[in-house]
């Protein structure tokens, strides 16, 4: 959840609360807060560059701004000191070599990860694919998770529940942190 997708979509804005909710119930239940925000290549792939357009390539490079950490994040969230505030430099923070979230869940003993945030069909569905491939429960949260339209959001909340992991709504995250390591 950077501003560059919060400005740009009122979707996107309408999770936060969610989110915060998401946030406190786990933090009030133990669990961990993962922060997770799109870092900066000092270079672009030609790949990307080839497959987006330069201009595009380049605003998506630039998505998660350049800033500290704590103010990329969208500004309305509480970074409390036990969470995690981390870099990805892949659209999944499970993607090997690409984020250092798998060893910082391991060294926490968390099994169980709960994906909330933006954008749905791309930053979200890879981390939950990917975490999923690398043994984690993983539970997207149905109300916490943006994208430009129903139609995509749905889609993805579809193939993850067939195949990837559970779809709940944030009414549920307190009945799943009991008991659990979750993050």
């Amino acid at each position: 959840m950077v501003p560059f997708f919060a400005n740009e979509n009122p979707y996107c804005r309408g999770v936060v609360p969610n989110i915060c909710r998401i946030a406190n119930s786990l933090r009030s239940h133990g669990g961990t807060v993962a922060w997770v925000l799109p870092a900066r290549r000092e270079k672009i792939s030609d790949a990307a560059k080839e497959f987006l357009g330069e201009e595009v390539a380049s605003m998506f490079n630039e998505s998660g701004g350049v800033v500290s950490l704590r103010e990329r994040l969208w500004h309305q969230f509480d970074v409390q000191s036990n969470d995690i505030l981390v870099e990805k430099w892949a659209a999944s923070a499970f993607f090997p070599g690409h984020c250092q979230v798998p060893q910082m869940l391991e060294d926490r003993h968390i099994t169980t990860v709960l994906i909330a945030g933006t954008v749905t069909n791309v930053c979200c569905e890879s981390s939950a694919r990917d975490a999923s491939t690398l043994g984690y429960r993983v539970v997207m949260i149905a109300d916490a998770n943006a994208t430009v339209d129903d139609v995509s959001h749905n889609a993805t909340l579809h193939t993850i529940y067939r195949a990837f992991g559970d779809v709940r709504p944030t009414s549920d995250v307190g009945k799943l942190a009991v008991g659990q390591r979750h993050v």
